[in-house]
């Protein structure tokens, strides 16, 4: 291994999530209150092993915590070369509780914010794991709208609320949300996708899609969710039932190097470290900072250490599909989102701790 990396990103979950989201990749964890002396730490873990560093206090929520300002900056100050991006997330829970976060939203120089819905209110207050959530997204809305945002709709679409999708595309153009953003200058989107079936989100296998459920679609989002997504067909969009992958992968007898030449890494509140594959759970697990060195870790990183990473490089696809995959299954999945399904299935079957 080189004596430094090219860049590191480190992501320290300070603060949690107010969210329960029952999709979540990232998995639930108990929300703890971390000290920015802990962001501080962390950084100066990785700081000599790095020719650039970005640092950010969170990987769930953004902007959860009341100093979440003093975070940006600290975040800033901590990184170099590399400085944290803001992308197109806020925190709607801040948004809705905070009269200085959108005047403080401005100064970060983004034009469009994304909103997450799972249907009407019923089902996204309950795939988002909180009552109030939806009211809150629609008020979000329209705050973005009055101070000069851009609001851009996502759903995930599952077997039991895609029948909710013409409501909501029903609700948007009741909004006005197209004719509103185009007299800011800029264009409304709407788009659905099944999220990844990792984390929390293998326990909605059994309400996977279907070929039978897009046909509940109207046809009008999925063309805007095919342009949004840079799509071609349906297949693209949803893509295959699971029984057609096992086929192909049955024939397919590659292994996959995970070790990325740039890492970026999940530290929890305990300083347990994981990479940015795919779900937190133990057989993705690298270290811990408070036993291990950064350079231990990022070593371990570098030569698939992990019981996962080790798992993708020994393990033949074919031989996980075998192992893993239901042959009658009509559920949609993207093929490379497939692979994880299979890659986290086979750990939880074999991993021992």
């Amino acid at each position: 291994m080189p004596d430094k990396f090219e860049k590191v990103t480190i992501c320290l979950d300070m603060a949690g999530c107010p969210n329960m989201c029952r999709h979540c990749w990232l998995g639930h964890s108990k929300n703890m209150m971390l000290e920015q002396e802990d962001l501080i730490f962390v950084s100066e873990k990785f700081r000599k092993l790095s020719e650039e560093l970005t640092v950010y206090s969170w990987f769930r929520e953004p902007d959860y915590r009341d100093d979440y300002k003093e975070l940006w900056g600290l975040e800033n100050k901590l990184s170099f070369i590399a400085k944290p991006e803001r992308f197109e997330l806020l925190s709607v829970w801040r948004l809705n509780r905070d009269r200085d976060y959108l005047s403080w939203l401005k100064t970060l120089d983004v034009i469009c914010y994304q909103l997450t819905f799972f249907g009407m209110e019923e089902k996204t207050d309950y795939y988002t794991g909180r009552k109030g959530a939806f009211k809150e997204l629609l008020c979000a809305t329209e705050m973005l709208l009055n101070n000069g945002f851009i609001p851009r709709w996502q759903a995930f679409i599952y077997h039991d609320n895609v029948r909710e999708m013409s409501d909501i595309l029903d609700l948007l153009k009741e909004m006005k949300l197209k004719k509103r953003c185009e007299d800011l200058g800029g264009k409304f989107n709407f788009f659905v996708h099944q999220g990844s079936c990792e984390g929390e989100g293998r326990v909605l296998y059994n309400n996977w899609l279907t070929e039978d459920d897009i046909e509940l679609i109207p046809q009008e989002l999925i063309e805007t969710s095919m342009v949004h997504m840079d799509c071609c067909s349906l297949d693209e969009l949803f893509g295959k039932p699971e029984k057609e992958l096992i086929i192909e992968f049955l024939d397919e007898n590659s292994v996959i190097d995970l070790s990325e030449r740039l890492p970026v890494l999940y530290i929890n509140n305990n300083f347990d470290v994981y990479p940015n594959f795919s779900e937190r759970s133990l057989w993705f697990k690298l270290g811990n900072l408070k036993t291990d060195s950064a350079k231990e870790i990022l070593q371990r990183y570098k030569h698939n250490y992990s019981f996962a990473q080790r798992a993708s490089c020994e393990v033949p696809v074919s031989e996980m599909a075998e192992l893993i995959g239901d042959k009658n299954s009509n559920r949609l999945f993207m093929k490379t989102d497939y692979r994880w399904y299979l890659l986290n299935n086979f750990c939880k079957k074999y991993f021992v701790y």
